[in-house]
């Protein structure tokens, strides 16, 4: 007989940082199984303890808050922005050298 199914707020912290390092042993699927939980929730649970610690995984905790979402995005934008200053200072510093070779050279 199939043991009822548990509901998701009934595992502790404790629990399941131990079903995340069971699955390192056993596997993803075979743990989600063991423990009739879906693999979405299991790679929630990941995501929360990479991002927070253990203390993320207590419950009614957010994988991320829309104020971490905000952050990330524009984090992500600013890097492009950086990456794009960098690229026109590094063509400008070669055009730079280059024309002053020519001056050099120039009789």
């Amino acid at each position: 007989m199939a043991k009822p199914a548990r509901r998701c707020g009934s595992f502790t912290a404790d629990q399941k940082a131990a079903i995340l390092q069971e699955s390192d042993k056993e596997g993803v699927v075979a743990t989600c199984r063991k423990h009739q939980i879906s693999s979405s929730l299991f790679y929630q649970w990941r995501d929360k303890l990479t991002l927070k610690g253990k203390e993320g995984l207590a419950f009614g905790q957010a994988v991320l808050s829309q104020e971490v979402r905000r952050l990330l995005a524009e984090n992500a934008r600013l890097k492009k922005l950086l990456a794009e200053k960098e690229l026109v200072l590094d063509i400008k510093e070669e055009l730079l050298k280059k024309v002053h070779q020519r001056l050099l050279s120039a009789p």
